[in-house]
């Protein structure tokens, strides 16, 4: 008697379930990684821009776009983009916006014109702004567990806080040992095994209908791309210059529709309950405020000591490892600091330490070398961020509901990134009426490379100054807007 063979059994694995999604620290990897190569790329070309304007030929003007498109079209995608991943899978989004990061990597490498290079930095902020929001919110369903999630957090934290700096370490070698081109072609690597990886470890949460807000992302963008602008031409004009004050009625206008828009949006990119909770306003408040400061810090403190201290690439970069080491330290510790004594006084701390530090570099003059003027305060300012970074990203996100873990994570990043493109904006406008106003003064007896030095000094020196009152309103923001130990409540 004949027997049929019986089937064979077929082992099933739940939607969107990673092929081997049993190893939560590969996943971790894989999601840092992508963090990291994103952060990387917002500071990596800062000590490259010379050798790339001399070989595609850039304005002075014209190299500071090299930096803000990616920057503005990061953080002005950044709300849409979340909402793509919560709409139509985050680990899919993930891989798709790492896969349009590395090929605009690969073209910007090989641009032969200053047009592609900046179209080439556009489609990187573009495929960052698909990519980023996920990160955070893939951390939040893939570490379920309190401890594990905050552990997690912990070193995204160190490592995508500690990610600006090493950009400029990592600049300094790549263009001094070979070519600013290696700056972009980093990346490519890194995106492949990411793209290959995601989706053997990392597990996709579940997906939420819904639809996307195109109105408010392009309203939001051109508002922050038209401040921008804004004070970019203040800084190399006056405030009376008409094109400035032209875009700045721009901005304010394409800022006030997208409010409108967002408030009558069915599903909008930012929704206004995120932000009703006390907490985690002051929170997204802060994103705002403090990496505003630091990249004012990446971005000056790089040329006083290219041009002024005299610094090759890679000893510029090498002058932020201390930065760095401190920075990871201290976000390695907020998780276990964070149960015992609360995100507040954490933040608090570390405000006070990136005031410190901010105040200092307000000192620099004519006699201060690195080590009496730069290398305490970029100590300090380390130690500071990374007591602040991680406590933040925990009250934004650990309360959230499910449907809007996305749009929590675009916003707090849209936060960073806008913050950055402003910051660097206004600094620069301070700066920038600074050294007019002491060039009318010009030192007596000096030649004019002490001179040029003397007002790059005073006006970096004057950016600081500023640079540490912001800081002083996000400690305000801090000691009044925040509860405390209170958990933010979960939003309906």
């Amino acid at each position: 008697m004949s027997v049929s063979p019986s089937p064979p059994s077929v082992t099933t694995r739940p939607p969107g379930a990673a092929r081997r999604g049993d190893r939560p620290g590969i996943a971790l990897a894989v999601i840092v990684a992508c963090q990291l190569m994103i952060v990387l790329d917002g500071t990596i070309v800062n000590i490259a821009l010379p050798e790339i304007q001399r070989g595609l030929d850039f304005s002075e003007t014209g190299k500071a776009w090299i930096i803000t498109g990616y920057t503005l079209t990061f953080g002005g995608l950044l709300l849409l983009g979340g909402r793509i991943g919560d709409v139509l899978g985050r680990r899919r989004v993930f891989v798709a916006g790492v896969a349009v990061f590395t090929i605009a990597s690969l073209l910007g490498g090989l641009a032969t014109t200053g047009e592609l290079l900046l179209a080439a930095r556009v489609g990187q902020g573009a495929g960052a702004a698909l990519a980023g929001p996920s990160t955070l919110a893939l951390i939040v369903t893939n570490f379920r567990g309190e401890a594990e999630r905050n552990k997690a957090m912990g070193i995204y934290s160190a490592i995508a806080g500690s990610g600006l700096v090493i950009g400029l370490i990592l600049g300094g070698a790549l263009t001094s040992g070979g070519s600013w081109r290696w700056v972009m072609f980093i990346n490519v690597p890194i995106g492949l095994a990411i793209v290959l990886l995601a989706p053997l470890f990392v597990n996709e949460p579940p997906r939420h209908t819904g639809r996307f807000d195109v109105a408010g992302a392009l309203t939001s963008t051109v508002g922050m791309v038209a401040l921008v602008y804004g004070f970019t031409r203040v800084a190399e004009k006056d405030w009376g210059d008409a094109t400035a004050l032209g875009s700045f009625a721009v901005a304010v206008a394409a800022l006030v529709l997208f409010l409108i828009v967002e408030a009558r949006a069915k599903q909008p990119v930012m929704p206004y309950r995120l932000l009703r909770d006390r907490n985690r306003a002051a929170a997204y408040l802060n994103m705002l405020l403090l990496p505003a400061t630091l990249m004012g810090l990446f971005f000056f403190v790089t040329q006083l000591l290219q041009n002024v201290y005299g610094y090759s690439a890679i000893k510029a970069g090498l002058a932020f490892l201390p930065m760095a080491v401190l920075q990871i330290v201290t976000a390695r510790s907020s998780p276990a600091l964070l149960p015992k004594f609360g995100p507040k006084p954490l933040m608090l701390t570390g405000a006070v330490g990136v005031f410190i530090g901010m105040a200092w570099l307000s000192r620099l003059s004519d006699g201060s070398g690195y080590a009496t003027g730069v290398l305490g305060p970029l100590i300090l300012v380390g130690a500071g961020m990374g007591l602040c970074f991680m406590p933040m990203s925990v009250t934004i996100l650990s309360s959230v509901s499910p449907q809007d873990s996305g749009a929590a994570s675009g916003l707090l990043q849209t936060m960073q990134q806008v913050g950055a493109s402003l910051g660097i904006a206004v600094l620069v406008t301070v700066y920038g009426e600074a050294v007019r106003d002491e060039a009318k003064h010009p030192l007596a007896g000096a030649n004019p490379q002490e001179q040029a030095h003397h007002l790059l000094t005073h006006g970096i020196a004057t950016s600081f100054l500023c640079a540490a009152a912001i800081v002083v309103i996000a400690f305000l923001i801090l000691l009044f807007g925040f509860r405390g130990k209170a958990a933010a409540k979960k939003d309906d």
